[in-house]
């Protein structure tokens, strides 16, 4: 029987020739991420060598990377404090892949990997952080652990225990209609699976679609399968994949690529056809709870919001331009845009994106996670809702609990700021 795409990962990180589902491996792990939480993941690291005599090292400090982007700038002395400690920490360790508080290397870290060429094909990605599943979009097993996992990752030669998980295949065919793309099918997917229907699987996407689909879009969707319960999100890489990396990433010489086996064995395959896709939204308070347009259309919003990790690449941000251009976002709405990162920032800078955006209205912040949080940016008041292109809505996701956020794509975010309700792209105006 033939492996999946994560069961060839797994074997190529452990040495062997094939593994399969509930083997308990221990891979080479490639890429090791944190972003503020790497304070904790120090307290845990230092607890290892405690009372050892031995010299706290990390196993191999090219291979860590860490990125502030959940609290950027620090909004208050506890954060600030952290980030010190951090910043301390990668000077004595030597981890030359750390992006601080910059405008023109800073931003989200699921944006600063790919856009580094910190992540590659058939590469083990662990990360302090859920939507660590996201860089499955460059043909790599990327998944979210622990700040303890993450300390002994640190500390013990790069290994941790994994179980070969099964895989959930999905195939994308068919061509999205205007102001409907990857954030609308994977808002489908998890409506139609649920947000434990893929509870430790991967899911991986094949298809025309997929074939067809930019880098930035494969990012939206394997960022989003862990709100199907999936440890990850997987697209086999290809000439596109290739592509980002070379031109976008900066990456130089050969990148070994593969897929899965024609015999691999899936756990269930699922067949979607994007042709007849309306725009979806997710309403409040799961993410799998999924409506088409036609069913929210008109529903009153306070803030939009557009970016993140999700929908804060440059293509997002240049449908809103387009759709706001030469107009005005409503009085009645605050209209909050972030760039995944400074590159990103600088290019729909140059592109004029910004300049549209401001011009209609719309507040551009700098690059981080804090919208999307509500910690220390972008927080809801008291009864308010938000329609976000960000990838949770759960109670409280935004700063309050009697709030409510609605998810969707960027084309609908933009449309939707200029009427003060939910609003159809597809229909003008």
């Amino acid at each position: 029987m033939g492996m999946t795409m994560v069961e060839k990962i797994l074997a190529q990180a452990t040495g062997q020739t094939a593994v399969k589902v509930g083997d308990v491996v221990e891979p080479r792990v490639d890429l090791a991420m944190s972003h503020e939480n790497g304070a904790l993941v120090i307290n845990q690291f230092m607890e290892i060598y405690k009372d050892t005599g031995l010299e706290a090292k990390v196993w191999d400090p090219s291979r860590i990377a860490i990125i502030f982007d959940h609290r950027v700038p620090a909004e208050s002395s506890k954060t600030a404090t952290n980030q010190k400690k951090i910043r301390d920490f990668v000077a004595k360790q030597g981890i030359r892949k750390f992006h601080d508080i910059r405008g023109d290397e800073g931003g989200i870290c699921h944006q600063i990997l790919p856009e580094n060429g910190y992540v590659r094909p058939g590469y083990v990605v662990v990360g302090t952080d859920s939507h660590t599943t996201s860089h499955g979009a460059l043909g790599a097993f990327s998944f979210g652990i622990g700040a303890t996992e993450m300390a002994s990752v640190w500390a013990l030669g790069g290994v941790l225990n994994v179980e070969v998980p099964g895989t959930i295949k999905v195939v994308v065919n068919g061509e999205f209609p205007p102001f409907v793309g990857p954030k609308d099918l994977i808002l489908y997917l998890i409506g139609l699976i649920s947000a434990e229907g893929a509870n430790f699987k991967v899911i991986e996407f094949h298809g025309s679609t997929i074939e067809n689909m930019s880098t930035s879009g494969r990012l939206v969707i394997c960022n989003m399968t862990v709100e199907a319960g999936a440890t990850s999100g997987i697209v086999p890489p290809d000439e596109e994949t290739l592509q980002y990396l070379h031109k976008e990433a900066g990456v130089r010489g050969k990148i070994k690529t593969f897929g899965p086996d024609a015999d691999a064995n899936y756990d269930r395959t699922i067949e979607i056809d994007v042709s007849k896709l309306a725009p979806q939204i997710a309403c409040p308070h799961t993410v799998d709870n999924v409506k088409s347009i036609e069913e929210v259309e008109g529903k009153k919003v306070h803030q939009i919001v557009i970016g993140s990790c999700t929908n804060g690449r440059l293509d997002d941000i240049e449908i809103a331009s387009r759709l706001l251009a030469g107009k005005k976002v409503s009085r009645n709405v605050r209209m909050l845009v972030f760039p995944a990162s400074g590159r990103i920032y600088r290019q729909a800078l140059k592109k004029g994106y910004v300049a549209k955006l401001m011009a209609a209205g719309a507040v551009v912040m700098n690059s981080g996670c804090g919208p999307c949080l509500g910690v220390h940016q972008g927080a809801l008041a008291e009864g308010d809702v938000a329609l976000a292109t960000t990838n949770r809505n759960f109670k409280g996701r935004m700063g309050n609990p009697n709030a409510e956020v609605f998810l969707c794509s960027p084309a609908v975010a933009a449309a939707s700021a200029l009427t003060g309700v939910i609003t159809d792209p597809r229909k003008g105006g």
